[in-house]
């Protein structure tokens, strides 16, 4: 039966995709906290630990992982008061740490495709684990106008540091969703072909979403393919954007319409570079971190429920728990479901109503993380109406995300009409 009155711990598997145009909020909704309830991992992700690690990464240790049976909530030390903007020094370092601080390595296993996403406080100041990576002697760095003054010189002393054969390239972009659309992306193609760039190069994507999406999209299109690799600088990034491999620009008519699934040969997350992250974007990428929990992971999204003001306090062992579990979800997912004939559509979840906010709006207006937000309230209102969750996954749905402080409802200009006409 669909309806769903409480967690179970084997769930049937959601409904088969349709071929309607809201098959992915659909295929999402149906499956609203269903998958959750086995928090086993298959085989399609494998978790490492360095042997060293930093007090931070020690303390994300000591949660379970969710290959356990039982499931301990990390103890949430008293939240901070906000904090509008932390700028961290963005000042190369002179030479690497002498002990790795990767606390997580998470691996997506796609066969000869795999990729590693390292995950931890200070990568940038670890040349290895870039360099590692680099393909040929060129490399092009596509960043934004936000992110550059803060981490450009410090990645390009970690891709050329004891390694003077690397060449570096840059360039910078506006920042913004409005930006990710063609002229853009012909900026990246104009300094790649001007730099006389051949296949043998690497493009770095060095920023949140925007520059994940439409870097990987030019790598994808440069030459007819070329080797890259994501540093996602936002909380949206790491979370989901960076992994996975969808890239791409948007459309007038519609959100990420021209793109290509192309998966990149690392991701390395600095859980560092979020300390310069405005709230209003760290809350934004709260709302995917929700999804991994409604959508397949009841365990975490128990533990999020007790712990969201530590996330949004900036915790250290809060933010990288999150971020560990919510690569470890995609991780598993991509690795069944590449190109998104089925699963993957859950992934999903609060998209269909969260990218017809975005196109009716105008891109830019609400951040994709708020959309998203607003879009998985009305898919679980949605799924309430129809039978398949009971009331309290509702509220549950609907309490977390206004805890996050996002939107929980569309913006008065989204009409019933002008929702059908984006979404038909």
């Amino acid at each position: 039966p669909r309806h769903i009155g409480s967690y179970r711990t084997q769930p049937p598997p959601p409904p088969p995709p349709s071929r309607d145009q809201t098959t992915p909020m659909a295929a999402a909704a149906s499956s609203l906290l269903a998958a959750a309830a086995s928090s086993s991992s298959r085989a399609a992700i494998s978790v490492r630990r360095p042997r060293a690690a930093s007090a931070a990464a020690a303390a994300a240790a000591s949660i379970p992982s969710s290959s356990r049976t039982s499931f301990t909530p990390l103890r949430a030390s008293p939240a901070r008061a906000l904090r509008s903007r932390v700028v961290a020094s963005a000042a190369p370092a002179m030479e690497p740490p002498a002990v790795s601080r990767v606390s997580t390595v998470v691996d997506v296993d796609l066969g000869d495709r795999s990729y590693p996403i390292y995950i931890g406080p200070g990568l940038l100041d670890e040349p290895d684990l870039l360099q590692r990576h680099v393909i040929g002697k060129r490399v092009l760095v596509v960043t934004n106008t936000t992110v550059a003054p803060l981490y450009l010189e410090k990645v390009t002393w970690a891709l050329t540091h004891q390694n003077p054969n690397v060449s570096v390239e840059s360039v910078i972009l506006p920042d913004g969703e409005k930006y990710k659309d063609m002229d853009t992306l012909m900026k990246v193609f104009d300094k790649a072909v001007e730099s006389r760039l051949d296949r043998r190069c690497t493009f770095v994507a060095l920023g949140g979403g925007v520059i994940g999406d439409m870097c990987g999209f030019a790598a994808a299109a440069f030459l007819r393919g070329v080797n890259f690799i994501q540093i996602p600088t936002t909380l949206m990034a790491q979370v989901d954007s960076s992994v996975g491999g969808k890239t791409g620009i948007n459309h007038p008519l519609g959100k990420n319409l021209i793109g290509a699934f192309y998966q990149p040969q690392c991701v390395l997350i600095d859980t560092e570079t979020l300390n310069t992250l405005p709230d209003r974007e760290l809350a934004s990428g709260v709302a995917e971190v929700v999804k991994y929990g409604l959508i397949r992971d009841a365990p975490f999204f128990e533990w999020q429920e007790k712990n969201m003001a530590a996330i949004l306090a900036r915790e250290p062992s809060a933010l990288t728990y999150a971020i560990k579990r919510s690569c470890e979800n995609k991780a598993e997912v991509v690795a069944q479901d590449e190109k998104e004939s089925g699963l993957r559509a859950t992934l999903n979840l609060g998209h269909t109503f969260g990218h017809a906010i975005e196109t009716g709006l105008g891109y830019g207006e609400w951040l994709h993380g708020e959309a998203v937000a607003a879009g998985t309230v009305m898919a679980a209102d949605m799924s309430y109406r129809l039978g398949w969750i009971d009331e309290s996954i509702k509220k549950r749905t609907f309490d977390i995300l206004d805890q996050a402080k996002l939107p929980v409802t569309p913006p008065k200009g989204m009409t019933v009409e002008k929702f059908k006409n984006i979404m038909a």
